[in-house]
């Protein structure tokens, strides 16, 4: 009887790697397909631009770091990562990520359910790069068991964040008093990172204060600011060229 013959091996290309996790298990890579499997097996996450491996290092030596970029230039992402692997090494005991509930322009009223469903979509950003990087199983068991704790920046007044990885996402949606109220809680053998892009704020002109504390900021030689540019965007082509532009 004559053996069927072996289907052809595709040659690996380029279209295969994605920008951050590096190369697929098999086929090439569609972003819809990212979605639809668990990602825990990703475990070390690769800088694209020397602006992204300068965070990097950041993150690694210095208790504080500012990220400040436009849109897509990976600052949560490698942010959260950072913060995982300091988790997974036991560097951390527990994962502290906040953001402000601002809305994007529009007024959605009040919101049904109780305190976390309200906040759910404000924070489904950080639910996603969580996801990403630990599967969902992985991440719900850390949320239950507290070494991760997701909080809108409402309820971070009064708290010592010690032994801990602290991110805060969209810190253009805060004012100054807010991200100096923020500063402050980071306590010993912690570390801090704040990302955003001061040219989105959904403030009132004027009122957010990431700008102005990145500046006074970057005199001190302990703190990291770290920029980053339409360069190091790591989604569709085109998001670079309409920055660029807008």
């Amino acid at each position: 009887m004559a053996k069927r013959p072996r289907p052809a091996t595709q040659p690996k290309s380029e279209s295969n790697i994605h920008p951050l996790y590096g190369t697929a298990p098999q086929g090439s890579w569609d972003p819809l397909g990212e979605e639809q499997r668990d990602q825990s097996y990703v475990k070390k996450v690769r800088p694209q631009s020397d602006n992204q491996r300068a965070l990097l290092e950041a993150l690694e030596e210095r208790n504080l770091t500012i990220a400040l970029g436009p849109a897509g230039t990976g600052k949560t992402y490698l942010a959260i990562s950072a913060a995982v692997e300091a988790l997974d090494e036991g560097r951390v005991g527990r994962i502290v990520l906040s953001r402000p509930a601002v809305e994007a322009g529009e007024r959605l009223g009040f919101l049904p359910g109780d305190l976390q469903e309200k906040l759910a979509p404000y924070l489904r950003p950080l639910y996603d790069a969580l996801s990403d990087r630990l599967g969902g199983k992985r991440l719900r068991s850390c949320l239950a068991d507290g070494s991760i704790e997701i909080a809108p920046v409402a309820y971070m007044r009064g708290r010592t964040l010690n032994n801990a990885f602290i991110v805060i996402d969209e810190a253009q949606n805060c004012t100054y008093g807010q991200i100096k109220m923020l500063l402050t809680r980071l306590g010993w053998h912690s570390t801090m990172v704040l990302t955003g892009d001061p040219d989105q704020t959904d403030l009132l002109p004027g009122m957010s204060g990431l700008a102005d504390i990145a500046n006074r900021l970057s005199a001190l030689s302990e703190v990291a600011v770290v920029q980053l540019t339409d360069r190091d965007i790591i989604r569709h082509p085109l998001v670079g060229a309409m920055l660029t532009v807008l």
